[in-house]
């Protein structure tokens, strides 16, 4: 088992979705985000971090919890990778002696529990530390990474860490399957794919 911090990333606009927040959207009724954190904690972290952005306010209390390390990303608009970059800033100044990083999205409405334990115990496998889920020919989200290589990141734009992943030797690194996390929450006919089948509620 790996000693390891977890980054829920949920700072985006949703801008493809007309503005509404993807965060926001539930499952069995429940928020999204909030369901994020709940995976994410039952993984057993030695901290829980949310990055908010846009909306931050709303989300925030959306997902509020004891446990939970808010981290405001005020450059939200730049793409994925500034909310890395908030989750790696915060985690510099304390990661609770974890030496692994587990980072995840709140709009695969697929995820569960048991792919993100596979992925720990594929990092804690990998040459690398390091393990991510394969979407097409590409590694991206969710993801585990040495918080010795997060803290060294620089990432930028929308690629989060994923140019990161993909530039480790395919060998060193964990890599693991789930068709079902391909759909994301990017668009109007994404919503009413996953309520086809019953990842997310019915939208109104």
């Amino acid at each position: 088992m790996t000693e390891h911090v977890a980054v829920v990333l949920a700072a985006g606009g949703s801008r493809r979705l007309g503005g509404k927040p993807k965060q926001l959207i539930q499952r069995d009724g429940e928020p999204l985000v909030h369901r994020a954190l709940r995976l994410a904690r039952a993984t057993s972290p030695r901290r829980l971090v949310l990055v908010v952005g846009a909306r931050a306010t709303q989300i925030a209390a959306s997902a509020r919890a004891p446990d939970v390390q808010v981290v405001r990303n005020g450059d939200w608009r730049e793409g994925l990778a500034s909310s890395v970059r908030a989750a790696r800033d915060a985690l510099a100044q304390d990661a609770a002696g974890a030496t692994q990083c587990l980072l995840l999205a709140c709009d695969q409405p697929a995820l569960e529990v048991p792919h993100l334990q596979a992925l720990l115990n594929a990092a804690a496998q990998a040459p690398s530390g390091c393990a991510g889920t394969v979407h097409g020919a590409r590694i991206g989200i969710p993801a585990v990474v040495t918080l010795a290589r997060l803290l060294q990141a620089q990432p930028q734009g929308d690629a989060g860490l994923r140019e990161v992943l993909n530039a480790l030797p395919p060998d060193q690194v964990g890599q693991l399957h789930a068709p079902d996390l391909l759909l994301d929450l990017d668009t109007p006919p994404d919503l009413l794919e996953a309520a086809r089948r019953g990842w997310i509620d019915a939208q109104i």
